[in-house]
Formats: structure tokens, C-alpha cells, sequence
């Protein structure tokens, strides 16, 4: 399930993201039993055990024990309700990386937001393709960019490494996220599923190693082991990607930065 973000009113959007607006206290007329932060508190509440599948204001609404209709007042309708959500959990996420060397700041930023993913899973699901351009939003990136200009790297590189940076996080982190929920939506561990698929694969395709010789080379090199049997397979695959691929990532830009 993919939820494009910034699909409300844009001016009610921003004003309530960069909270401009009057405070809920000051708003005329009797004092207000809700807020609009308690209403996004607990919709990060509901996504977090439901998933976006599980999120509406209704849903928010029965958890506070209102109606829907009783939260439009602070939020006008869903679309705003997720910007705010998205742009409040990033809140998490420290703005500031000192004292150790880019290399290893980054490395840490990477490791706020692998944990931050697998806290908060629904914010995978809120597409990239167009940003909230809310306040924290800003602050996370810029606590990345802040982290490597001290490589020296030109400023278009610099926006090229960024998009690297968060794809060899988020993509990995959506693997993991997916793993641990697999068992949960389809009723079926990961042992059984394997099991069950791989053992019809001599039935199916007996000249299995000599149509696929490399993959056959890997399994007897025990390529696809794991150590972690408390932990699926596919998650501690998504650990090992992301861990090997930030490696390789940073290792490049050493190499870039010595080019200059």
C-alpha cells in the first residue's frame, strides 16, 4: 500500500505542519478537549500497531472517543492528518551529528533511521515521490547534508549521495519490515512457507543445478546460511544488505573525496 503524502489543501497543510496557525489553547470559543497534537499522537499510535491499512479518522476518532467529524476542526481531512503524522515521528531522529568524523557520523545517521524504519514501518509506506516539506523533515536532512559537506564534495554530489544514502536505508528497512510481518498477515512462518515451496522444486525442475549453476555453487558454499534462528531469514538478509551496502557507499566516497 503506497499513501502519497502532501495531497491536502497545501496552505492548510503547511500552516498547520510549520504551525502557524493560533494555537489551540488561543482559538476562540470554549477551551478545545482536543489538540491537534493528541490527534496525530494517536493516529502514530494506530498506524504503528495497524499499519496505513488500519489508519481513518474514524479510527482516531473511536480511539479518543470523538467522531470524525469532531476532529476536522483541527485536521481537515486524512491527507493532512498523514503530512503531520510523517513530519511528527520524524521528530525522533536527532538534528545533530558531532565529533567523530563524517564517515562515522554518517554511519550513525544511517543507523537512527534503519531503527526509526523498523519503529515506525507505515512510514515506509508514505511515498518519496513527493515530500511533506515539513519542519523535521528539514531538520533529518539536514543533519545529512550538514554531515557530508565536511567530505569537501561539490554540492551536486552532495544532493547525488543524499538519494543514495536514504535508498540503501529505506529499501532494506522495507525488506526487514515486511519480514517481520509476514507471519502475522498470511499465518504462515517463514520455515513453513520455505519448506513448502522449496520441496516441490526437484519435482518441478530435477536439472535444477545445471540450469542455475551459480545459485547452485552458492547454496553449497552455504551463501545463504544464517546464524540468527530466532530472527526470519529475510530480515537478517535485509540487515546484512543494508549493513554491506552503506560499507561499500561510504568506502566510495572516501575514494571520491581523494579525487578531488
Amino acid at each position: 500500500m503506497v499513501v502519497y503524502a502532501a495531497q491536502g489543501d497545501p496552505r492548510r497543510s503547511m500552516a498547520l505542519l510549520w504551525r502557524t496557525d493560533p494555537p489551540d489553547a488561543e482559538r476562540p470559543g470554549p477551551k478545545p478537549g482536543l489538540s491537534v497534537d493528541l490527534i496525530v499522537d494517536t493516529a502514530i499510535t494506530i498506524a504503528d500497531a495497524e499499519g496505513m491499512a488500519g489508519l481513518s479518522m474514524r479510527a482516531v476518532g473511536d480511539r479518543l472517543g470523538r467522531t470524525a467529524m469532531a476532529l476536522y476542526t483541527y485536521v481537515p481531512s486524512k491527507s493532512e492528518l498523514v503530512d503531520l503524522m510523517y513530519d511528527k515521528a520524524l521528530a525522533e531522529l536527532p538534528a545533530t551529528y558531532d565529533g567523530d568524523g563524517w564517515r562515522a557520523e554518517a554511519a550513525r545517521w544511517a543507523e537512527d533511521l534503519w531503527d526509526f524504519y523498523l519503529r515506525h514501518p507505515w512510514v515506509l509506506q508514505v511515498s518519496q515521490a513527493r515530500p511533506v516539506l515539513g519542519p523535521n523533515e528539514y531538520v533529518v536532512l539536514e543533519a545529512l547534508v550538514r554531515i557530508l559537506r565536511r567530505t569537501g564534495l561539490r554540492p551536486a554530489a552532495l544532493r547525488r549521495l543524499v538519494s543514495a544514502l536514504y535508498s540503501c536505508v529505506r529499501e532494506p528497512a522495507r525488506t526487514a519490515s515486511e519480514a517481520r510481518l509476514a507471519e502475522k498477515v498470511t499465518g504462515q512462518s517463514d520455515d513453513e512457507w520455505w519448506y513448502a515451496r522449496s520441496a516441490h522444486l526437484k519435482e518441478v525442475s530435477p536439472d535444477f543445478a545445471e540450469r542455475f549453476p551459480t545459485l547452485t555453487w552458492m547454496e553449497a558454499e552455504q551463501a545463504f546460511r544464517m546464524e540468527d534462528e530466532t530472527v526470519s531469514y529475510l530480515e537478517q538478509e535485509a540487515r546484512e544488505a543494508f549493513e554491506f551496502s552503506l560499507s561499500v557507499l561510504l568506502d566510495g566516497i572516501e575514494v571520491a573525496t581523494k579525487a578531488e
